[in-house]
Formats: structure tokens, C-alpha cells, sequence
């Protein structure tokens, strides 16, 4: 019998210098990083280009809580999209108040109607929209920091920070979540700034 699992595509519905990236299965569709605040206008229009409808995107996913990467949750959750969170990310949706400024124009996140789950549900829920993959717990850049990885080695890594470039990190932290990737299959980086680039070893050293 001939495989009849939609092929995923990628698309990058970005601005300001970061990736938005939606992950598709035919028309079931999930978001990876969620817009800046403020600017859901920029998005919409990014997914109108790309001929992605707002409806078809089962799920919106923060790889963290900070503004560049979840600063339009609410206002796509207004428009019909709705919010996945780890339950590990809890605690970070309100903390990101603290870094938005009055003429960010920031929705403040509601947290009673998300889909809150853990990494261990992560693949069932994913397989009921069509995409085989898990989404990792990768500290890093921060406590809540996760990763959206693809059985076919994609990794959607959000500002897990390149071992080379390490600064204020923790780097046991950082090699700790780069080998677990590495480990469970990744092969091609997609980041939320910059060019997409294949794991090497030494990039988990």
C-alpha cells in the first residue's frame, strides 16, 4: 500500500530578524515561535503571502518566553490558533511581562485555555496533526528553552546557543542539550536568527 502521509514542508513566515517557522502536513499546520508584540499585523500577512490560512495552524508553539518569540501569542490565540505550552514553560508566560514596554502594545497571555502537556505527551499530540517528531526540553538560553525535533533530523532550536558562541550560558547546560538533539536524531539546525546549518559533532562537544 503506498504511503499516503502528506511530505512536511517548512516555511518561514519571519520579520524583524526572526524565523516564525510553519511546520505542514498537508493543510495541519503547527508554528514554531509566535511573532513580536504588537506586530500580529506582520505576521498575518507573512502567512496571507505564503497562502497559509490562520485556520489551518492546529497549534501555535513558543520555543521560549521571551518577546521576539512569543510576543503575539495571544493575539493569534484571538485569531483562532491555539497555544501549546510545555508544562516546564508555565511559570515563564508571566515572568515575560517584565521585559514589555507600554509602546510594545503587548496582549498579556491568557493561561487558563492552553494546551499545557509535557515532552513525554509531545509525540502523541504531534501524530495527531500529522507530524512525526517530539518537542525536547533544551535548557540553554533560558530554563524554559525547548526544541521542536522532526524524525527526519529537522530541529527547530529557537536561541539554543551554538557551543562556539557561548557568553553568559551555563556551558554544561548548553553541550548537555546539544548532545541530547544529537542523540535523538537531529541533523539540520533551524534557528530563530540566522541561515539553517548541519550538526556536526563538534557542535555537541
Amino acid at each position: 500500500m503506498p504511503n499516503l502521509t502528506p511530505k512536511l514542508t517548512i516555511v518561514n513566515v519571519g520579520y524583524r530578524s526572526t524565523h516564525f517557522w510553519v511546520i505542514s502536513a498537508g493543510t495541519s499546520r503547527l508554528l514554531v515561535d509566535l511573532g513580536w508584540p504588537g506586530r500580529f499585523g506582520e505576521l498575518a500577512a507573512n502567512l496571507r503571502r505564503m497562502d497559509i490560512p490562520l485556520h489551518e495552524i492546529r497549534y501555535g508553539l513558543a520555543t521560549h518566553y521571551h518577546i521576539d518569540h512569543a510576543g503575539a501569542a495571544q493575539d493569534l490565540k484571538n485569531a483562532g490558533v491555539p497555544l501549546l505550552v510545555m508544562n516546564l514553560q508555565v511559570e515563564a508566560i508571566p515572568l515575560m511581562k517584565t521585559w514589555i514596554k507600554p509602546e510594545d502594545n503587548y496582549t498579556a497571555i491568557t493561561t487558563h485555555d492552553n494546551r499545557v502537556i509535557t515532552c513525554a505527551e509531545s509525540r502523541a499530540l504531534l501524530a495527531q496533526i500529522g507530524i512525526a517528531g517530539e518537542i525536547l526540553p533544551t535548557p540553554g538560553h533560558s530554563p524554559d528553552s525547548v526544541s521542536l525535533l522532526l524524525d527526519t533530523g529537522e530541529v527547530f532550536t529557537g536561541d539554543l546557543t551554538h557551543p562556539m558562541f557561548i557568553a553568559h550560558e551555563d556551558p554544561a547546560v548548553v553541550a548537555a542539550s546539544w548532545r541530547l538533539l544529537r542523540e535523538r536524531g537531529a541533523t539540520t539546525v533551524y534557528p530563530a536568527h540566522g541561515p539553517t546549518y548541519p550538526i556536526h559533532g563538534e557542535d555537541v562537544i
